[in-house]
């Protein structure tokens, strides 16, 4: 069995959580494509319940109108992720959970994908949504391969957090 969590990602987690818990914040998590990871990396810190309100993984579309308030018209003009689709599903479970920041992502991680930038594997869209606004950032892993996308994209939206958190970068 492999070590979890990836090592790669432990300092940040590490950083992350205590800063939450220094402020007395909490996060929640709304992710597709990294299948739940962002969460499990936020819940393998003795003391999570402190900081963590909860998550969806919202991998299908339908999930999506069940879970984080997405409508039939949300699908018919669905082009895949964008910064736009995060930072709404990220602002619709933020106050639904009562947390301070939602952090949402969705990509592509492979192997297939479309022609289209956001379609391509290794592509994801990231959003922080706080209470004074939210902030998005897209990433390009340039690999194929789905398991260290999924990974890749849960730190990245870790480190957005992080980039939040520390005022690197505003709201």
């Amino acid at each position: 069995m492999s070590e979890f969590p990836p090592a790669s990602l432990r300092p940040l987690i590490e950083e992350v959580f205590d800063l939450l818990r220094t402020r007395k914040e909490t996060v929640s998590v709304a992710e597709t494509a990294s299948g739940g990871l962002i969460s499990a990396c936020l819940l393998s810190t003795p003391g999570a319940s402190s900081i963590y309100k909860g998550g969806l993984t919202v991998y299908t579309l339908d999930s999506r109108i069940v879970y984080a308030g997405w409508t039939p018209a949300h699908l018919d003009s669905y082009s895949g992720p964008t910064p736009t689709i995060v930072a709404g599903l990220a602002e619709n479970v933020r106050p639904k959970l009562g947390s301070t920041y939602t952090i949402c992502e969705s990509g592509t991680a492979g192997p297939t994908g479309g022609t289209t930038r956001n379609r391509t594997p290794g592509y994801v869209a990231l959003a922080v949504s706080t209470p004074s606004g939210t902030v998005t950032r897209e990433v390009e892993t340039g690999s194929a391969e789905r398991a260290n996308n999924m990974v890749l994209f849960a730190g990245e939206a870790l480190r957005l957090l992080r980039d939040v958190l520390v005022g690197e970068v505003q709201v």
